[in-house]
């Protein structure tokens, strides 16, 4: 049976480093659980690694298998200590944010061979999703090196898992947007129908939210001259053409000083990342980052388990 350890007992230190990389860390210990429970409903006990005859210690190496930048290794730790309590060590963890190469150790765990088999998928979930997720940020702050346009993430999260892909693009190098509905308006195409307006819709949540950060998003250039007249200074440049961003850079330095940022968003691709940060845009949205990333290869290789005759 695992630990399941609850949220008072973790070590107070991993605790303090995940609340400094601003998540809540009894969230994540929630988030944990959960994933637990899906492995092991009602309690039960794992049926495959309860029947291993080898009952002694294991020492097993979170390796990375490909290129790339870690993240969620904190989450890993946690996922262990959850899962082992008092019985497991983890050493040799690398900071989130760390540059790997194939064949790189990243975190070494230490504890009872039945508990490691057990906790081993939901400590890779972790890790490999939000490495995937860091590795993908790195490759557009690589591609926007130099200029000065900045890769963006989006609310295009997978439910439940937002702060901590979040979090991973943090770790891959990009800028968070919103979190939420209430940290900041978005005034989209939909809102803007349901106004009677793109001006008429931003004018109205401007009116509703005094001091509230306002984006709006604009399809045409029309749309951009019209918001940046009522005096809206974070536009998003939705789908539009490389032409038509460099047309809206000239026109929101021209003519109204340059005093608001834009952002291009909409289907934007890595191989493009340079020619749209071309235009001179400040910002570059990407959905990918988050709602279909490629997770990282990361593996948990076993050495020879120590004392075999021993128990767990």
């Amino acid at each position: 049976m695992i630990a399941r350890t609850p949220y008072d007992d973790l070590p107070a230190a991993l605790v303090a480093e995940i609340a400094d990389a601003g998540l809540d860390p009894r969230a994540v210990h929630d988030h944990v659980a959960l994933a637990f429970e899906e492995d092991l409903p009602g309690g039960v006990d794992d049926v495959t690694s309860a029947a291993m005859p080898a009952m002694g210690t294991a020492v097993a190496d979170f390796a990375a298998r490909e290129p790339g930048v870690v993240a969620g290794l904190a989450i890993a730790e946690l996922a262990f200590r959850y899962a082992l309590g008092d019985d497991v060590e983890v050493s040799g963890r690398v900071p989130d944010g760390t540059e790997v190469k194939p064949g790189d150790v990243v975190l070494t765990v230490t504890g009872p061979l039945r508990g490691v088999l057990t906790a081993e998928r939901t400590a890779l979930n972790f890790a490999s999703h939000l490495s995937g997720v860091a590795t993908a940020t790195a490759a557009w702050v690589e591609a926007l090196a130099g200029t000065r346009a900045r890769v963006l993430d989006t609310r295009k999260t997978l439910p439940g898992w937002r702060a901590l892909q979040k979090y991973a693009v943090r770790c891959g190098g990009g800028v968070n947007h919103r979190f939420s509905l209430v940290d900041r308006a978005m005034v989209k195409d939909n809102h803007a129908v349901a106004a009677g307006g793109v001006v008429e819709a931003y004018r109205a949540v401007v009116a509703a939210n005094p001091g509230l950060r306002v984006e709006v998003e604009v399809a045409d250039l029309d749309e951009l001259r019209a918001v940046l007249a009522a005096g809206c200074t974070e536009v998003m440049l939705d789908n539009m053409s490389t032409a038509e961003m460099a047309e809206a850079v000239r026109i929101n330095q021209a003519e109204h000083g340059g005093r608001a940022a834009l952002e291009a968003s909409g289907g934007l691709t890595l191989e493009r990342a340079r020619e749209v940060a071309g235009t001179g845009v400040d910002f570059i949205s990407v959905g990918a980052l988050t709602h279909s990333v490629r997770v990282f290869d990361l593996g948990l290789d076993f050495r020879d388990a120590e004392d075999p005759g021993g128990s767990d």
